[in-house]
Parts: C-alpha cells; structure tokens; sequence
C-alpha cells in the first residue's frame, strides 16, 4: 500500500468518525431541547399545585459513607431537613479508619438497636444498626469494609424499609425540594424502575450548614472546565437518551430506584468500577430478558451539588476510572449488544457507546498525532489540515455554548451576566488542550479496562472552593 492510498483511507476512517459522533450529539441536543421545554411546562404546576401530595411515596435515602468525619454531621443534617413528607435517612459507615462512627454518635445521641437485618442483596458483615434518640427517622449501619460504595450502599438496600431508594454521596448537597421532583415519574408511570437527577458542580459555591446559599463559579480552571462539561453530559447528554428509554447511567451521587425491582436484579455489583452504569445497564438486560414494560428515567432539575476535582492528579484517576467502568459495565451487559429485543438501547445508545464512548479516544488521540505527522511530512496540506481542525473545535464549542445558553433559558442557575461570559470563553478555551488531555486519559482507562484494572473504595478531599459558612 503506497503513502497516498494510506493516508487516503486514514482520512476517510477519521471523517466517519467525525461525523458519526457531531451527528449523534446534534441529535441528542434536539431531542434533550424537545424534551426539556415539554418538562418545564408541566414541571412547575406539578410543585404548585401539590399534585399527588398526600399520596407521597416513601423514600428510603441511602448514604455511604468512608472516612467522612469531618464533613458527615453537617451532611447529615442537612439532609434531615429536606422538604418530603416521609423519608428515613440510612448512613452506612463502611468500616471507616476515622472517627466517622464516633462523630455520629456522639452528635446525634445514637443507640445500638437490636433490629432485624435482612439480607437481600450482597454486602460485608454488618457490626450493628444504631439508631437516633433525637431524630426518629435517622439510623446508622456500622458494617466491615467491603472496598467499594456499591458493597455499602447494599447494605443500606438491606435496611430500607420503604419502596423507593434514593441514593447519595455523603458530601453531595441535595437542594430542599429535590426529594419532591424526582419523585414525579414513580407517580406518572407505575413502570418506572428508576429515576437519575442532574449533578452539578459546588466549586465556587456558598454553603451553609450543608444547604447551598449562593450559587457562584470557582476560580480554578479545571473546575470551571467541569461546570461546562456537566452542563453538556446531563442537560443534553442523559436529557437525550431519556425519552426513547435509553438512558444507560444515572449518576452514583443522586438517583432514586424502585426498592423491589434493585433487589430483583441483584442490588450494586461491589466489583464493578462503574457500579452505577454497570447497574443500569443490568436493570435494562433483566427487564427485557423477563419481558416486562419499564422506564428508566431522568429528570434535569431534581438537583444535587457535588465537589469537582481541582487538580490534575484528582481529575485524571476520576477519568481513567470512568473509562474503565464503561468498558466493564458494557462488557459485563454484552448480551444487549444488538439484541432482538433490545430496542433503542442495544441499537442506539449501546453502539453509540461502544464506538464513540468506549472506543473513541484511540481515534482521537491517533488522530491528533497523524494529523500532525502527515502535515509535518507533507503527505496532507497544511490548509485542510487545518480545515478539518478548525471544524472539530467549532462544533465542540457549538455544543458547549447550546448547553450554557440551554441553561440559561431553562433554569438560569448562574444569574450574573459576567458568569455566563466566563462559561462562554471556557466552552471555547476548553477545546485547546483540555480536551486533548481528557482523550488521552480516557485512552489510559480503556488500556486499564483491556488489562483487567482493579477499583477501591477512594475517599474525595473536599475543595478549598467550596465556602462553607457556619
């Protein structure tokens, strides 16, 4: 094969490529559009209006946590005083190193109780169940470590007294109302089986007590790239899987679930680096296996705040580890690649994941390499090089900057004009080495994953950029 004819077919693998995945997004950012304007206008009178409020279905919300203590009584707390009716509040100390038991103990007057604990899903032994004597709805599970979230949140499941699970990270900030929201889909459509809200990032934020006060930008750049990132993923990306049913992840740090049918398939795999995806996509795979009508579902205002990472050391071993459950938790779920049966997710979203999610970054990061080899050799012209460049950051930042003006018309979380001009230069700024970098990474989990890497229960340092007020 002589140069030209290589670098020719190179140029078409790329240009499929490229297109392939701008027209998946584009589709995805129509669709999410669609979907959110329908949303915001039921959205509003469903909260006003108090539709099903004496009905409310009760909530058992679950929270892991690992060497927490100096966050966890403010977190705990805070959560106490959400706005729902009846929810019990589980906090699973995973054999925490810390004072984390102690610090619960003592703050909130916990008591061993000799309760029943029925073992339903998979999880490491529990050491005992404490219980609140100034807050009735508050108990604690001590348990041994079984080195992930999924092992602890398990133990929580086993615990849960009420039919609908919600669960969160133990530095994750819900906002008053958040409960009420997420709710709305189990009251509209008795097959749903699970229900994911939108995270954002806390950095730059004011809190108060666990309670965000104000909402504000952080100063560090690579938190500031994560805001417009998380804005793309959920108001577009999970908004635009959500209504044709193929949503395949709702978040780790705030999702609601049908107790019975999470039991039904076998709660969190404690083994999975991506347990929240690696669960979906299960929940999806049993339910068609059994025939049975379902919805899995996301809402984008039931809101939850979350720490981002601040420093590259954080932020590449949060992405490396993010590609590395993908691959997992697909091939975990393989059997609905292109199933008969598998409707939109085995012949939309799963494609769409496996080529361009799970395989993508080897040709993003081949291709910023051969585009500069072949220029430099003079195989391919500098001008179309160019071109082709000039193409793929400008329909990058055409998706960042929809996402941002998305917000704005929707939810207007950022109100001060100067933020919205920040957000605006990031989305453009982001494409000249950001991304660049997080390719290469993912690259690095992907090889992960092909090596068989192993996970472990890690702890967050919260960021200096959340301002915690007391």
């Amino acid at each position: 094969m002589t140069i030209e004819v290589f670098v020719h077919h190179t140029q078409w693998i790329f240009l499929l490529y490229f297109v392939g995945i701008n027209v998946g997004y584009l589709a995805q950012n129509i669709i999410a559009t669609i979907g959110i304007r329908k949303y915001l206008q039921t959205a509003n009178r469903f909260q006003a209006e108090g539709v099903f409020s004496s009905l409310d279905i009760p909530i058992s919300v679950i929270v892991p946590a690992y060497n927490e203590a100096t966050s966890i009584i403010t977190s705990i707390k805070a959560l106490l005083q959400m706005d729902y009716p009846d929810f019990e509040l589980i906090v699973v100390n995973d054999g925490s190193s810390d004072s984390t038991l102690q610090t619960m103990i003592d703050a909130f007057g916990l008591r061993v109780f000799p309760e029943a604990y029925r073992i339903r899903v998979e999880s490491s032994e529990v050491r005992g169940v404490y219980r609140s004597l100034r807050y009735k709805n508050l108990r604690i599970i001590d348990k041994v470590n079984g080195g992930s979230k999924a092992d602890a949140v398990n133990a929580g499941i086993n615990a849960a007294r009420y039919p609908l699970v919600c669960v969160v990270d133990a530095d994750g900030i819900l906002q008053p109302d958040s409960l009420r929201r997420v709710v709305r889909p189990f009251h509209e459509d008795q097959t749903t089986i699970a229900v994911g809200g939108t995270v954002r990032i806390a950095n730059g934020c004011v809190v108060r007590q666990g309670f965000l006060e104000e909402v504000g930008l952080p100063r560090n750049y690579l938190a500031l790239v994560q805001v417009v990132e998380y804005l793309r993923a959920f108001l577009f990306g999970r908004m635009g899987w959500s209504p044709i049913n193929a949503l395949l992840i709702i978040s780790g740090a705030f999702g609601v679930f049908h107790k019975e049918t999470l039991i039904e398939v076998g709660g969190f795999n404690k083994d999975a680096v991506g347990e929240d995806m690696e669960l979906i996509l299960r929940m999806h795979r049993i339910m068609k296996e059994k025939r049975r009508p379902y919805r899995i579902t996301f809402l984008p205002d039931p809101v939850c705040w979350t720490d981002a990472p601040e420093n590259l050391k954080d932020l590449k071993g949060q992405r490396v580890r993010w590609q590395n459950g993908l691959g997992q938790a697909l091939m975990l779920n393989r059997s609905l690649i292109f199933n008969p049966r598998g409707g939109t997710v085995s012949w939309l979203a799963i494609p769409f994941y496996l080529v361009f999610e799970l395989f993508g970054p080897i040709l993003e990061v081949l291709g910023m390499f051969l585009l500069l080899y072949f220029g430099w050799m003079g195989w391919l012209g500098w001008p179309e090089s160019m071109i082709f460049f000039g193409l793929a950051v400008g329909l990058g930042i055409l998706l960042s900057t929809s996402a941002i003006m998305l917000e704005e018309m929707s939810f207007h979380m950022y109100p001060r004009i100067r933020d919205l001009l920040v957000l605006f230069l990031i989305a453009i700024v982001e494409n000249l080495g950001f991304r660049q970098l997080t390719a290469i990474w993912r690259l690095q989990g992907l090889f992960r994953w092909l090596r068989g890497g192993k996970h472990k229960w890690e702890t967050i340092t919260r960021s200096a950029s959340v301002s915690d007020k007391t």
